[in-house]
């Protein structure tokens, strides 16, 4: 059985949908939790509350992942309260479908860029200054970035980029024994653009379709995954990139 006990995992945009679901799996295993909201801090402090029940420690910390600032500042009160840290799970995004290219806007670009791709970028960044000998950096790509979607051409380039940057930082730091891997889930049900059962109807059922399993993914098969990049077992997989689609083809 994987354990994480005396372990500290810091996971960005954890106040609900993935990275609540990684979150609340890595508090089952033992680790010591950092969360990360934008503004839901009421979603945050109900997932704060869940997991203290686990009977382990959980902090809850403001800070918005397009501002460098604030990204320093939570790592910077993350190793204030607990010392250390051993994981980083760099899942903090936002989603835009059915914006074709002809029209998305600029503000709408920058939006995500400065989120998606921004944020992610100087959150590893700071898991690679900060996280411990043997820890984990671990970013939360999306299946858009292997299956290019009409429609999501902004989203999908958003967390394209930070694919590349999971490559080169693996070969940088892979010295001192951590491994830095992304996680591609397919679109996943109650969570992001899914939470609403009755939003985008013809989205989901297109990407049921091309699933041959024939559903969308759910947040405990990518806390799954989490739970293995997190864990001892992958401690010799370093600079991948793996897909939960259940063989989907888009």
């Amino acid at each position: 059985m994987n354990t994480l006990h005396n372990k500290v995992a810091l996971i960005t945009g954890s106040g609900r949908g993935l990275g609540k679901a990684i979150a609340e799996r890595y508090a089952a295993l033992g680790a010591d939790i950092v969360l990360n909201y934008s503004k839901d801090r009421t979603s945050t402090l109900e997932v704060e509350s869940t997991i203290k029940a686990m009977g382990v420690k959980v902090i809850s910390i403001q800070a918005d992942v397009s501002k460098v600032e604030d990204i320093k500042f939570l790592f910077a009160e993350a190793k204030k309260a607990f010392g250390k840290i051993d994981i980083v799970v760099a899942n903090a995004g936002i989603e835009m479908v059915e914006t074709p290219v002809t029209e998305f806007t600029e503000e709408q670009f920058d939006r995500l860029f400065s989120i998606n791709t921004k944020g992610a970028y100087f959150t590893m960044q700071q898991a690679a200054l900060h996280v411990e000998n043997n820890g984990r950096i671990i970013y939360i790509a999306s299946s858009t970035t292997a299956f290019p979607v009409p429609g999501m051409a902004v989203y999908g380039g958003s967390k394209t980029t930070p694919r590349y940057l999971v490559d080169v930082l693996s070969k940088e730091i892979g010295y001192r024994g951590v491994t830095v891997n992304s996680i591609i889930p397919f679109a996943v049900d109650h969570s992001g653009i899914f939470t609403d059962k009755e939003s985008y109807p013809e989205l989901r059922k297109s990407l049921v379709d091309s699933c041959p399993m024939g559903r969308l993914a759910e947040v405990e098969d990518v806390a799954n995954i989490a739970e293995f990049f997190a864990s001892d077992l992958s401690s010799f997989v370093s600079g991948q990139h793996l897909l939960v689609n259940g063989g989907a083809t888009q």
